[in-house]
């Protein structure tokens, strides 16, 4: 346990110095270096594998026609209506399925049985049940998340030690202070890590909802782009989709550091 602990401090220690924030970068900057060398070289053709500044000129002209914009506020607003849902569902759902026994026998084995069924497969219902609007692909997006905000908070509450909550009975306090006041504090932490770590199936998932007769859209965008073989719009959309994910991973980093600095 010492050892892990000491790791875990060396770890962290190397991500926040200079030395750590350089291999981040570096990280990111190689993949772009060898984008370039390919393109460059013409080991691929530019239909196939479109240049950097093939890419950034799409990216500006989408931009300037408001396109992007659209396609970004769009892509969003539905990524967030429905990751919202999944969380409201799921981290309650999570943490009573952890604390409690009979609750966790009751929803474990469907939650995980339903967790195996491809969000994508639900479609079809969801078209028939919410028709064509914005409803069935913010639906979709929540089968997909929900089950696994349930599972790992519920992994995450049964780490809490069984010290703490006896201590809590033993004091007088009743079964919901220990939910409230108990479990719920001291697995904040990893429910907001779960979080971040399931936003990215959320955002994942709106490529897929944005099939169903969406007219804007990061994933529409690169249906049409594909349909017209514009790979260079395929490639830039992919790029808006990474920047924007890797900065919702970051916010929520930010977040975990701001109100639960004890466990940073």
């Amino acid at each position: 346990m010492p050892h892990m602990t000491q790791n875990r401090l060396s770890l962290n220690s190397i991500q926040s110095s200079a030395y750590g924030l350089g291999l981040q970068g570096l990280s990111l900057l190689l993949p772009l270096v060898l984008w370039f060398v390919v393109s460059h070289a013409q080991v691929v053709d530019t239909a196939f594998l479109p240049s950097p500044t093939q890419v950034l000129s799409s990216l500006w002209s989408m931009a300037r026609s408001g396109i992007l914009f659209a396609d970004v506020f769009a892509s969003l607003q539905r990524v967030l209506l429905g990751f919202l849902l999944a969380a409201v569902v799921g981290v309650p759902l999570g943490i009573l399925m952890g604390s409690f026994a009979t609750i966790r026998a009751l929803l474990e084995p469907l939650s995980g049985f339903l967790r195996y069924m491809p969000a994508a497969a639900f479609t079809p219902l969801l078209i028939i049940y919410l028709g064509i609007d914005e409803a069935p692909k913010v639906a979709l997006i929540a089968i997909g998340t929900v089950f696994f905000n349930m599972l790992m908070v519920m992994d995450s509450v049964r780490f809490v030690p069984g010290e703490l909550i006896e201590t809590t009975l033993t004091l007088g306090g009743s079964k919901r202070q220990v939910v409230t006041q108990v479990i719920t504090p001291y697995a904040l932490p990893n429910i907001i890590d779960t979080l971040r770590i399931n936003m990215a199936t959320s955002w994942n998932l709106v490529v897929v909802a944005e099939l169903l007769a969406a007219e804007v859209g990061l994933g529409k965008r690169i249906q049409m782009a594909q349909r017209f073989f514009r790979t260079d719009q395929i490639f830039a959309d992919l790029l808006v989709l990474g920047l924007i994910g890797f900065a919702i991973d970051l916010a929520f980093r930010l977040l975990l550091r701001l109100t639960c600095r004890w466990a940073v």
